[in-house]
């Protein structure tokens, strides 16, 4: 991306994402705006956006207030769609739930985070949702470290630049050289064990999945508190069962590799007005 100029960015395409991602939790629907402060647009674009996007059906409005359209969820079923690593890991993911009684999830690194891109609940062992498409920080978390550890070094320093490793418990290891040291150690292991360095109580373990090639390409985690295991429990218990799955996962999705994997063709309703008469 460092090659690439400002003159080949669309940027009508790249401010309609920036509208999009403004709505969340904390704010559902939202005025013109309330748009336009968030996303630092003028309120005649967000308003522009906004039309656009309704007419293509992934907003609506409705006295004044804009909400997202569950058309917005295809965009994920495209990934899925396209990534069969997604529907590979689901059922791997529920066995391993079955067998521990605890929460499992398949993470991907996506610039500086770590995004849940599957996940089975078993309990609620974090305060905070989460969630498929949750977004979390690399340093403090069991899967930030795996996607991390087998990362370019250039993708390591950006994430320490770019996040500045901040303090969410007073466990967390926020010092640089600590942080490469503890990736090398996964590396060298295996597998990464955090213990109340992103919540407190918050105990996770997560190991790599590779693909045919034997490049890593997501991280299967198992998440439980401090309160039911201790880490040596989990080492002792939960990894082999852990190294199993991603093992399972792995093989699988070499064997679907070369399988196509498409969604029906044509334009989305919407998505290309017919032309007016002339």
């Amino acid at each position: 991306m460092d090659e690439v100029s400002g003159r080949d960015i669309i940027q009508s395409i790249e401010r309609g994402f920036a509208v999009l991602l403004a709505f969340d939790a904390d704010l559902p629907t939202a005025t013109l705006a309330e748009l336009a402060e968030k996303t630092g647009l003028s309120r005649p674009a967000v308003r522009r956006i906004l039309l656009t996007l309704q007419r293509l059906g992934y907003v609506a409005g409705e006295s004044g207030r804009w909400s997202l359209t569950p058309r917005v969820l295809t965009i994920g079923q495209h990934y899925a769609a396209t990534h069969g690593i997604v529907e590979i890991a689901q059922p791997h993911l529920l066995r391993l739930v079955e067998l521990t009684g605890e929460s499992a999830s398949l993470a991907q690194l996506d610039g500086v985070e770590v995004v849940y891109v599957a996940r089975v609940h078993a309990r609620r062992v974090l305060s905070h949702n989460v969630d498929i498409g949750t977004r979390l920080p690399v340093h403090a978390t069991s899967m930030g470290r795996v996607v991390a550890a087998y990362a370019p070094a250039d993708t390591v320093t950006r994430i320490i630049d770019e996040t500045g490793l901040p303090a969410l418990t007073p466990r967390t290891v926020t010092d640089p050289i600590r942080f490469r040291d503890i990736l090398h150690e996964v590396r060298t292991q295996g597998y990464a064990l955090v213990d109340g360095e992103l919540e407190e109580g918050f105990l996770s373990m997560a190991v790599p999945v590779r693909d045919g090639r034997g490049d890593v390409v997501a991280a299967l985690a198992y998440s439980t508190s401090r309160g039911r295991f201790a880490p040596d429990d989990l080492v002792r218990d939960a990894l082999p069962l852990l190294l199993e799955a991603a093992a399972s996962v792995s093989a699988d999705l070499e064997v679907v590799t070369a399988r196509p994997r498409t969604l029906p063709g044509g334009p989305r309703p919407g998505m290309f007005p017919p032309p007016t008469g002339h």
